[in-house]
């Protein structure tokens, strides 16, 4: 607790130093209207890397961040991120803990924080959650509710775009919620049309119709989908343009009206609308038409007042006609890119404009916007490319990652013994790569996803591979229909796994014996152990194992004490096997030398003989019933207690078993040895 209070003290020092540093130059600053209140702490209402970026932008800052995580999340990274981090949502299933706006509310007010940032997805578009945060007497790290509103609705985003004569693709006027209103539609404007989500995106609720036929079926898939993704299964209706590239303008506002760009990205590979690969600035984009988007996409910002940072997103197809298709109000996944071009972070830019700061203070004036260079960015996830990219849960055995000069990793659960669940979004690591030239950065990003080694789970690097190294992407030429154009992209290497295989050969070796031809003729040697005869036929005398069974706790107790004499506990038959011999002692041997230890050393206080190891080596090992083996030593052994060792939670190194595991074990131990 000392060193948080330190380290808040020196947070706390170094903020107050940059907000009396930005108040002095108020003092020469033009636009005296907006009001500067630092923000001294920032609970990131997300998980996973997005949390970890804004958490890493708030220690540079000097401002205490906050994490939350919901049962699940318990031993997930980004909470040991955050200089302070809470449950939220116990008893919801895994994404309602992070939907639950009164409990992220709770959590905010009880720990004295300032502003809330949402990150992307989840509630990063809930214009809702954004009042909700400012009616607490919190800051919203993001644009205005009423902007986040109007932009996460199409059809006021597409109004608004029509008001700022922004160009559209045509489409309809409001949403639709019948298969009787697409049909005309269809009718009216002709095929092909693309179903979209009027309440949300990301690819959920989109289908592409071709065929008239297809229209009613397809409609109703899509609005369902949407329905269950965003609580609303409206759909909007939209022309389809063939073979088009999808490009955003990142933009930045203030509170003051000012408004940049800071270029564009090509996010134009995509599978079934999901983007996988993207590139900063779009290559191969003509300066005039790059020059009309951006200036587009300011002007439509300003139109509706937008602050804080977002994308305008544009369609634009093979003649150099853009059109305007959505603006997500929110940072984005692919922001990294950006900034490495760019030089300027999206994230801090976020948060020192919601403190009130406007763009001229923080150096952002449009001629000041420069890019360098070309920036890829490849999201790495835990999907099988070769089993219809289904997602690969599990626990991560093996993990090194790619690295070096130009290459830059964001991510959350990227260590060996990190726990992949099936409950949240399959992204394991963007990663991402810069250089003077794209040919250059895909090398980079080529070198640095081969470097890696993940296992475990199954992951897209290999797809991510064939895509960095076609021609048609080397060269700039892509469009959305890139990836179902490309039959070869789907066509992987079989990885050679080459530690792996040693590491498994080495254990058959240490268990089963080598398996190659002796060197010599010399046979192996075939001595037997040699074990004293014992008169089968007399019973061994009675031990403590007796007193146990005949007079209970309570008697073996008495004579233990009574006993004047050292007791001994022998753990041979468990280190024997577990330790010494390593899993090559069998049952078979155990029971050979079983006879004579009853018989001669009846006085023995126990025979440690069982436990969690034991029985999981029998088992997996050695492809015995560790149940048989100790009926079968309690047949041969009946008058010396039997011992086991279970290590509890406590124990370092060693596995812990739940309760209701531990009980069942103990029961089932003792059904056995009766």
């Amino acid at each position: 607790m000392q060193i948080l209070k330190a380290r808040y003290a020196v947070r706390s020092a170094s903020a107050h130093i940059q907000t009396w540093t930005i108040a002095k130059n108020r003092t020469v600053s033009t636009n005296q209207n907006v009001e500067y209140k630092p923000i001294r702490s920032v609970l990131v209402a997300n998980r996973g890397e997005i949390a970890i970026r804004v958490f890493r932008a708030c220690t540079e800052l000097g401002i205490r961040s906050v994490a939350i995580y919901s049962e699940q999340d318990r031993l997930h990274m980004h909470r040991q991120k955050a200089d302070e981090s809470y449950l939220v949502g116990k008893g919801l299933s895994p994404v309602e803990a992070y939907l639950s706006i009164p409990e992220i509310i709770r959590v905010a007010k009880e720990n004295d924080v300032d502003a809330v940032h949402p990150g992307y997805g989840l509630l990063s578009e809930r214009s809702d959650f954004a009042q909700a945060i400012i009616n607490a007497g919190m800051r919203f790290i993001g644009p205005a509710p009423s902007v986040v509103q109007q932009m996460g609705d199409k059809v006021a985003a597409r109004q608004a775009a029509i008001e700022a004569k922004v160009p559209i693709v045509p489409g309809t006027d409001g949403p639709v919620t019948t298969k009787e209103e697409a049909l005309e539609f269809c009718k009216q404007h002709g095929l092909p049309v693309i179903f979209k989500a009027a309440y949300g995106g990301g690819g959920r609720g989109m289908r592409v119709v071709r065929d008239m036929s297809e229209v009613a079926s397809a409609f109703e898939r899509a609005s369902s989908e949407a329905l269950g993704a965003f609580g609303n299964g409206s759909m909007f209706i939209e022309r389809f343009i063939e073979r088009p590239r999808h490009i955003e303008v990142q933009l930045l506002g203030d509170k003051a009206g000012n408004v940049v760009h800071l270029y564009e990205r090509d996010c134009s590979v995509q599978r079934r609308h999901q983007k996988v690969v993207e590139i900063a600035p779009a290559p191969r984009l003509d300066p005039e038409i790059r020059q009309k988007m951006v200036d587009c996409a300011v002007h439509l910002a300003r139109h509706v007042g937008y602050e804080n940072a977002g994308t305008a997103e544009f369609l634009l197809d093979e003649k150099g006609n853009f059109y305007f298709i959505e603006v997500n109000a929110r940072l984005q996944v692919e922001h990294t890119i950006t900034e490495e071009v760019t030089g300027i972070d999206l994230v801090q830019s976020q948060i020192r404009v919601a403190e009130g700061m406007t763009l001229p203070e923080l150096g952002l004036t449009q001629d000041n916007i420069r890019t360098q260079g070309y920036a890829i960015q490849c999201r790495v996830t835990t999907e099988d490319p070769a089993n219809d990219f289904q997602p690969s849960t599990g626990r991560i055995e093996v993990f090194r990652s790619g690295e070096g000069m130009g290459i830059r990793l964001d991510s959350a659960s990227t260590f060996a013994g990190a726990v992949i669940s099936p409950y949240y979004d399959s992204l394991l690591v963007k990663v991402i790569s810069h250089a003077s030239d794209l040919s250059s950065s895909a090398a980079k990003m080529t070198r640095a996803l081969k470097e890696f080694r993940i296992r475990g789970v199954k992951t897209n690097i290999p797809f991510l591979l064939n895509v960095l190294e076609n021609q048609k992407f080397l060269n700039g030429a892509v469009d959305t229909y890139f990836i179902d154009e490309n039959p070869q992209l789907f066509m992987f290497k079989a990885s050679q796994n080459r530690a792996q295989k040693i590491l498994n050969y080495l254990g058959y070796v240490l268990v089963n014996g080598p398996a190659t031809p002796l060197a010599t003729k010399i046979p192996p040697s075939d001595v037997k152990p040699y074990i004293p005869p014992v008169p089968l036929a007399i019973q061994p005398p009675r031990g403590f194992k007796q007193i146990l069974t005949e007079g209970g706790p309570a008697a073996f107790a008495k004579a233990v004490r009574n006993h004047k004499g050292l007791l001994l506990m022998d753990t041979t038959y468990r280190d024997a096997h577990q330790s010494l011999l390593a899993t090559r002692v069998r049952t078979h041997d155990l029971l050979a030398v079983s006879p004579y230890v009853a018989h001669n050393f009846s006085n023995l206080y126990s025979l440690e003989n069982w436990g969690g190891a034991t029985f999981d080596v029998a088992l997996r090992f050695l492809h015995e019933c560790p149940w048989e083996r100790l009926e079968d030593m309690r047949r041969l052994i009946p008058n010396i207690p039997f011992q086991m060792l279970l290590r509890g939670a406590n124990a370092v190194g060693y596995t812990n078993y739940p309760d209701n595991v531990v009980y069942k074990f103990c029961e089932m131990a003792v059904h056995c040895d009766t």
